[in-house]
């Protein structure tokens, strides 16, 4: 199966309100509980591995650090079966596991080399984080003890300070670059550069939703881990299927594109039952009539 042709136009993004992340929450649970087999199989395979970095890592700060900021990163590039599951919803089209396997087409490679661009970023994230604890600390920091120590509760000194303001600086981009640049890989023949490119517009369009979105992800994501990884269960297919309606309300659909008319369809879904309803009581009031 080849790829379509891949375009270079620039793709519109549209601003949405500060609190639109708990919609994009309440639609991906609704995907997951639609069709949950694609997204457990999905989770569990997240949590077993994230409980295998966790045990090849051990006491090792900086591998433990490593090991997180990369299953943060990657993530979601794993998690591409699960938004061709809600675009499959969506469309109204059946959805399952072999749904989301089918996703990972082999002659499409943007998304590996997507991925890989998170993987070094990540890297270069661990990296200079490194470098400037090794550079300022007053003791060795080898140990998550030894970090929590000498920079979390080492009250003679701001690195703990400037270690998150490096950090917040760092993931920023690294955020807004890939929002929705995944999801928009899977939908459409776009260059890895546009979908870059198009995440950003549409990071910046909305940076108070943004702001919320990346705190959600990552205030469910840490509760996941924190549970031993048993939560990554269901936390990374919610969080996948969330991301797939942040992709449709941020980047609208082009004209006469079906899929993006159907998530309009599925957002307005309150509607349609209501108009659905009126139009069967007009056919059961018909029905009465004729029989008269």
């Amino acid at each position: 199966m080849s790829l379509p042709e891949q375009s270079s136009t620039p793709l519109r993004v549209q601003a949405v309100p500060a609190g639109r992340p708990w919609r994009w929450l309440a639609l991906g649970w609704a995907d997951l509980m639609r069709c949950p087999l694609p997204g457990l199989v999905h989770g569990l395979a997240a949590a077993l591995f994230g409980a295998l970095l966790l045990l090849a890592a051990g006491n090792r700060f900086w591998a433990l650090a490593g090991s997180f900021s990369g299953f943060l990163l990657v993530a979601p590039v794993v998690a591409t079966g699960l938004y061709a599951v809600s675009r499959a919803l969506e469309r109204g089209r059946p959805a399952t596991l072999y749904t989301a396997l089918a996703a990972w087409r082999p002659k499409d490679h943007r998304l590996v080399v997507f991925g890989l661009l998170l993987a070094l970023a990540g890297t270069g994230w661990v990296l200079t984080s490194a470098s400037l604890i090794t550079r300022f600390a007053d003791a060795p920091v080898n140990s998550p003890a030894d970090f929590l120590r000498v920079v979390v509760l080492n009250e003679q000194s701001l690195l703990f300070e400037a270690w998150l303001l490096l950090g917040s600086v760092l993931a920023a981009p690294m955020f807004a670059s890939s929002v929705v640049a995944i999801p928009l890989l899977l939908d459409r023949p776009h260059s890895v550069k546009q979908a870059v490119v198009t995440s950003v517009n549409a990071a910046l369009a909305s940076p108070a939703a943004m702001a919320l979105w990346a705190t959600i992800i990552l205030v469910l994501t840490l509760i996941g881990m924190a549970s031993f990884m048993v939560g990554l269960v269901v936390m990374v297919p919610w969080l996948a299927h969330a991301s797939w309606h942040a992709y449709r309300d941020l980047v609208p659909q082009a004209d006469g594109d079906d899929a993006g008319q159907a998530h309009q369809a599925v957002k307005a879904g309150t509607a349609g039952k209501a108009i659905k309803a009126v139009r069967q009581g007009k056919q059961v009031k018909a029905r009465k009539a004729g029989r008269r």
